[in-house]
């Protein structure tokens, strides 16, 4: 069996980390649902010959440092060129699509998309749509993913339409994890831990490691997930 040079391979794995974390920071694509075609291919190309090349000692530090950077450096220039040439984007990144229109779906953009209309209605239930009589527009986006407009017999009032009475939203606190109590929340909210453990005393917990999840809403009260 061919030995591994391990100084290589450390140097190798460094920078083929380093470049992937990077290329995450200046695209700002922290999902995979964010990324548009090109920068797929781009992730997969690279992911793909890190893999390939991280093994063989042929290839020095060097020419690894220059394939990587070379690789790095065109898919910086094509992202720059979308963000300066109009004409480029609709080329490398996609244009939005209206794939439905008053509950109709269009064929013809169906076709152009290579999409089917099993894969429409999936895409509309995982945005809780179930028939596509609902949907005013469908867009298409870049990324894959289905923007919906419901029609107005559909949509859910707010309480603007239903001229109620705006309450304040408060963000929950998260008091114990895993276990854990988290006294700088709870010191944040000005309790101590002997209101912490009466709250969990009244909800029937008398052991703060029986306790998966707890946090703490205004208005509401404390909520425990026991483990």
């Amino acid at each position: 069996m061919e030995e591994v040079n391990i100084g290589l391979l450390t140097i190798k794995v460094i920078v083929g980390f380093a470049t992937l974390f990077f290329i995450i920071i200046i695209t700002g694509r922290t999902s995979i649902y964010q990324l548009t075609p090109f920068h797929l291919v781009f992730v997969l190309g690279l992911g793909h010959f890190l893999g390939s090349s991280i093994y063989e000692d042929k290839i020095g530090v060097f020419y690894f440092l220059y394939a990587v950077g070379l690789w790095t450096f065109l898919m910086l220039g094509v992202e720059f060129m979308t963000l300066k040439i109009k004409s480029t984007r609709s080329l490398l990144l996609g244009n939005p699509n209206i794939i439905i229109r008053d509950g109709i779906i269009d064929r013809k953009l169906l076709t152009k998309n290579r999409l089917d209309v099993n894969q429409v209605l999936s895409l509309l239930r995982q945005n809780n749509v179930f028939s596509v009589r609902e949907v005013k527009y469908g867009i298409l986006e870049a990324n894959g993913q289905i923007s919906i407009l419901l029609k107005s017999r559909y949509q859910i009032p707010d309480k603007q339409a239903l001229r109620l009475i705006e309450t304040p939203v408060h963000l929950p606190t998260s008091l114990i994890i895993d276990g854990e109590v988290l006294w700088d929340n709870v010191h944040e909210l000005g309790f101590d831990q002997q209101w912490l453990n009466e709250q969990l005393t009244t909800n029937g917990y008398d052991y703060v490691k029986r306790i998966l999840y707890a946090d703490w809403r205004e208005g509401e009260g404390i909520h425990v997930s026991p483990k």
